[in-house]
């Protein structure tokens, strides 16, 4: 028997959406790969900066376990929290709106 993989699996389940959930599905893709970016982004910086992950969490007055998250793109991030991360990296913000595609 083949085994599936991951992308056979993925290609079956959308290809059995109807329209609205497609569009669900894109929109909720699309949110999820900008945590994950800007998750990256704020972990290269931290560790840019030399700090741990308490130590950035210390700065900003929150948890290790909310830096984490942050950082795992498990939760989307405010502008104020991006904006608290900036400060405590001694960083800023910069927010560019481009065309899709």
């Amino acid at each position: 028997m083949a085994r599936t993989n991951l992308d056979d699996l993925k290609e079956r389940r959308l290809g059995r959406m109807t329209a609205a959930e497609l569009a669900e599905f894109d929109t909720t893709y699309a949110a999820a790969k900008l945590a994950l970016s800007v998750g990256e982004q704020v972990r290269d910086a931290r560790e840019a900066a030399g700090l741990s992950q308490r130590a950035l969490a210390s700065r900003m007055g929150t948890s290790q376990a909310a830096i984490a998250r942050l950082e795992a793109g498990g939760v989307g991030s405010t502008l104020t929290t991006l904006q608290r991360v900036a400060s405590a990296l001694d960083l800023e913000v910069e927010v560019q709106l481009l065309p899709s595609g």
